[in-house]
């Protein structure tokens, strides 16, 4: 009699830079994933899944997938690799480090982000190693720090409405996020309120498809977005739409932000945003006079010079109409403050001692690596570790990026899953395993639970988990230095998942047992005040950006790249919806979907170029070109194209992509890239 095959469902998280984190449910049929499904018994995962992370067994076992360790021989990004052993590559890598951090260890820099949210293989064992070699520290920017600065100077934190009670709202402003991709589970609480009456408005500059299922669509341009929040706040004003008692029990400077509001009349607003005088209006009065009102915020429109600016204006709103006062009520852009992580016990950041290392931006990677060095800057970057992101690909201004990895004095160790445009660049690949290969532990942005994942199948070949691989490389290490032999740097992941949360806030046992954990937190958290400022009020004027030489008010910052004659059409880049930044390029299905690098534009801009749908073109600036193909699909407004992102630069008809043409100028405040915040021109080279 045939034996059944051992089955078995493994309870997991998902770990990408998504506001939803899911929580997973794998099959597994003798040792091999079979799929994937969201968990049923989470409420804000219900049992869906994104088309992406519903293909994740194909990304698993991918036949692209990095098994082993490779040495490169052949020229810097060439691709050409050689195998070789575990000890033999980290002996070396460990040989190399050591020699320069002999001379100077900020000259070796590591540099990570979000590939995978968890905590142990994001920020554990990575950040013991490198405070106890007292490298460069990096500063994470590329994605969220100025809308994160922006909500600490209004609310103390990275705070807001719980996710499921959009369910209940009556008006909901969708502003700057196309949810249908990229916050899939919030989408069905705003559906399940537009069945209950309430009106769904989208204010961005591209007609997305969260736009189109919106009952409005306010189409502004890039980078406009504090001068539309302005000019509600003139309206509110002028029709005094206020909730006078709110403001004056819990804001700090009415008086001056009333007085810079005033300034803003529709008409000066409808001109800077390339709206209506009547959609501004209408928009005002449909947000002050419908009770319960909610924003959710994405991270788009801080993507542009004044994008900290423009989330503080928004997030002023709510208050000067009350909305706080309804758990349905408010603005959702982050809820991370909420996690109950203790990241110094993860970091260990006592490890630096007395040492206090130079920071590098990571989103001014281009310059860095190509610095020679020297007073204002400090050593030249001797040798940089990458994972958990792709930089050639996704950060900006990709050309100096891509010529600073292929410094061949530049020694690289890139941990990753695929050969990816970064990989192509390094001295030695790292197989680093998949979530469905190591335990890790979550929070998240976009709602206020905590999940465990356990590994549900064994790593595939010789992969190594994020932790594991710095585990080993102490252990290398510590033949040079006996520090990275103490007892810290062999903690292991499971032990690791158990430090990373207060368990005051979150009991492991329940993680173990159904794999996640939900916070007990206010339905309605700024209800009666009780803001994280250190005033306790929501903070129109913040005294500390006004020491730090800031405008203390929320004020409109004009675009560093406004369109000119040579360069007469504003870019955005947002993400294609079957990618997450440059992860899923490679899954096969998702890649099908996507088809090949595109430019959406408007017909008329189009027609002035002499462009047919489908038309080769080239994108340029004076930063570079890149060739893609024209998609005139109506997703466009006049004055705007849009370059879907982020595939890899090797994937494009000029080894380019969208990042070629974006700089690497900072934000207003929180350092962070001004990606939407580029200006080019579009040529035809060849019909489709």
């Amino acid at each position: 009699m045939n034996t059944p095959p051992a089955s078995s469902s493994v309870i997991g998280a998902c770990p990408h830079d998504c506001p939803d984190t899911c929580s997973l449910i794998t099959t597994v049929v003798d040792g091999v994933a079979t799929k994937v499904n969201g968990n049923p018994q989470h409420p804000q995962t219900g049992g869906v899944l994104c088309a992406k992370v519903s293909k994740y067994t194909e990304r698993t076992y991918h036949e692209g997938r990095v098994l082993q360790p490779l040495k490169r021989v052949g020229p810097k990004g060439s691709g050409r690799f050689e195998p070789v052993g575990w000890d033999e590559a980290l002996s070396d890598i460990a040989a190399r480090l050591h020699a320069i951090a002999a001379r100077d260890p900020q000259a070796i820099l590591p540099y990570s982000y979000a590939g995978t949210m968890g905590f142990v293989q994001a920020e554990s064992m990575d950040r013991r190693f490198f405070h106890q070699l007292g490298a460069s520290l990096l500063d994470r920017t590329i994605c969220a720090s100025a809308g994160s600065e922006a909500l600490l100077h209004t609310y103390g934190g990275k705070l807001g409405m719980r996710v499921q009670f959009f369910a209940e709202s009556q008006l909901i402003l969708i502003w700057g996020s196309n949810s249908i991709t990229s916050n899939l589970h919030f989408w069905r609480y705003a559906q399940e309120a537009k069945r209950n009456g309430a009106k769904l408005i989208c204010i961005d500059p591209r007609k997305s498809e969260t736009a189109e299922k919106c009952h409005e669509h306010i189409q502004i341009l890039p980078g406009t977005d504090a001068a539309l929040a302005l000019a509600l706040m003139h309206e509110v004003i002028v029709h005094d739409w206020l909730d006078h008692d709110y403001i004056a029990q819990h804001t700090l400077g009415w008086d001056a932000l009333r007085a810079r509001a005033l300034e803003w009349p529709p008409e000066r607003a409808a001109a800077v945003c390339g709206i209506t005088v009547e959609e501004i209006r209408n928009l005002a009065r449909d947000y002050a006079t419908t009770k319960p009102a909610a924003i959710r915020l994405n991270y788009g429109m801080q993507r542009a010079h004044g994008g900290g600016n423009a989330v503080r204006a928004v997030a002023c709103l709510p208050a000067l109409v009350g909305a706080w006062r309804h758990r349905a009520g408010g603005l959702l852009l982050s809820t991370s403050s909420t996690s109950p992580a203790r990241r110094a016990d993860l970091q260990m950041p006592q490890l630096l001692g007395a040492r206090r290392p130079r920071t590098i931006n990571m989103s001014t990677i281009g310059d860095a690596l190509l610095h020679p060095g020297g007073a204002g800057f400090g050593p030249r970057v001797e040798a940089l570790v990458c994972y958990n992101s792709n930089p050639v690909a996704v950060a900006p201004e990709s050309a100096k990026v891509a010529k600073g990895f292929a410094r061949e004095d530049l020694f690289t160790v890139v941990l990753e899953h695929f050969m990816t445009d970064t990989a192509d660049h390094a001295d030695y690949v790292l197989p680093a395993t998949t979530q469905l290969e190591h335990w890790d532990i979550h929070t998240t942005y976009g709602h206020t639970d905590v999940l465990l994942n356990r590994p549900a199948i064994a790593p595939l070949g010789q992969a190594r988990s994020n932790a594991q691989i710095f585990r080993d490389l102490a252990a290398h290490m510590a033949q040079h230095d006996a520090a990275f032999a103490a007892e810290h740097f062999r903690t292991s992941d499971e032990d690791l998942c158990r430090a990373a949360m207060d368990a005051n806030c979150v009991d492991f046992d329940t993680l173990l047992a159904q794999g996640f954990a939900v916070q007990n937190l206010p339905d309605a958290p700024f209800a009666n005040g009780g803001y994280a400022t250190a005033s306790g009020k929501c903070e129109f004027f913040s005294s500390a950006l006004e020491k730090l030489g800031a405008s203390p008010l929320p004020d409109y910052v004009p675009n560093y790249e406004p369109p000119t004659a040579a360069h007469p059409l504003a870019m955005i880049s947002p993400p294609a919806r079957n990618f997450m930044n440059s992860t899923f390029v490679n899954v096969q299905k998702l890649r099908q979907a996507e088809g090949r690098p595109t430019l959406e534009m408007h017909a008329q801009d189009a027609a002035a170029r002499q462009i047919a749908d489908g038309d080769a073109v080239r994108v340029f600036n004076a930063r570079g070109t890149h060739v893609c193909h024209a998609s005139i699909n109506g997703r466009a407004r006049p004055g705007v194209v849009v370059g879907l992102g982020v595939w890899w630069r090797k994937d494009g008809a000029n080894g380019t992509n969208v990042n070629e043409l974006t700089h690497q100028q900072l934000t207003d405040m929180g350092r962070a890239p001004s990606f939407y915040d580029c200006a080019v021109q579009v040529e035809r080279l060849s019909a489709a």
